[in-house]
């Protein structure tokens, strides 16, 4: 099962590049062995809480493909 994880600055936050209207972010394209939707959203949750964004200070969305 294939998967985009999009990570983006929370609002509020500064962008480090310092560009009027110009938000940085990253996009992670993941496949997944998991029986189902639910079972590799829970996968990727855990994934992007532990490792893939920093949640103090990125929002992240997980679309299953």
């Amino acid at each position: 099962m294939k998967a985009r994880i999009i990570v983006t600055l929370k609002t509020g936050v500064l962008d480090p590049q310092g560009v009027d209207g110009v938000r940085q972010g990253k996009v992670f394209d993941i496949e997944v062995s998991a029986v189902d939707s639910a079972a590799a959203e829970a996968t990727l949750r855990t994934a992007c809480e532990k490792l893939l964004a920093n949640t103090v200070v990125e929002n992240y969305a997980i679309e299953i493909l």
